[in-house]
């Protein structure tokens, strides 16, 4: 994917934090309808959209494993958090009129489908919008590899990753006012730089199954519309 060429199939990630809103914690209801007008703003004739979510608002496994909980169980409760995520999500978005599932790598039938890759296809090529949840299913593995490895799953054109930032910088701009904003870059630069824009598990993923990263900020009106559009947003993230 290049910038001016529009993707027919994406993958958005929208990290746990974004449904935050100007809580300190949870779901803001105010941030949680703004992502999902932009959301069905961004959707058109033509595009087929999944998303997957983090739960950072709700549960933060990094921190939370320091006070003394195990790691497997820290990160089986931070992917029942981006299941919350996700039925929140879809409750706004139906309300909007957008038909939607939500798949989860852990089982929990009433509530949501069990990922099955085919038949998330299938929902994509119908219309709905498909969020996935609870992760991969696995411990060890981040929401960003989740991301990745659902967008090669379903073929998707491009990995949408939407930041607090509009880009990716040589350094955190938050504390390094002379950072530079980086138009593209390969994901080998990003691993090697140790860009912390997502995992190197995702990078490596993308890198290998030749897919695309586009890094925007998802708190500018329209942004989400136009990275879907095919639009330069941010910073493309070339495999190669």
């Amino acid at each position: 994917m290049t910038p001016s060429r529009k993707p027919k199939r994406v993958l958005l990630k929208i990290s746990g934090e974004a449904f935050r809103g100007k809580e300190r914690y949870g779901i803001d209801v105010d941030a949680l309808h703004h992502i999902a007008k932009e959301i069905s703003q961004a959707l058109a004739k033509h595009i087929q959209m999944s998303i997957v979510v983090g739960g950072g608002n709700i549960w933060r496994g990094t921190s939370d494993r320091a006070r003394g909980i195990d790691r497997v169980t820290a990160d089986y409760m931070g992917m029942l958090a981006t299941v919350i995520n996700a039925l929140a999500l879809q409750d706004a978005l139906e309300k909007m009129g957008v038909p939607t599932r939500v798949q989860s790598a852990i089982e929990i039938s009433k509530l949501a489908e069990a990922y099955i890759r085919r038949r998330a296809i299938r929902h994509l090529e119908k219309g709905r919008v498909v969020i996935f949840a609870g992760g991969t299913g696995n411990p060890y593995f981040s929401t960003d590899t989740t991301a990745a490895l659902r967008a090669v799953e379903i073929s998707a054109d491009v990995l949408l990753k939407g930041t607090q930032v509009d880009g990716v910088y040589s350094d955190d701009p938050k504390t390094n006012p002379k950072a530079k904003r980086l138009l593209e870059l390969t994901a080998m630069e990003a691993i090697r730089k140790r860009l912390r824009v997502m995992d190197t598990t995702a990078f490596s993923l993308c890198m290998e199954n030749h897919l695309p990263i586009m890094v925007f900020n998802l708190y500018k009106d329209g942004n989400i519309r136009r990275a879907v559009a095919g639009d330069a947003v941010g910073t493309l993230i070339k495999s190669q």
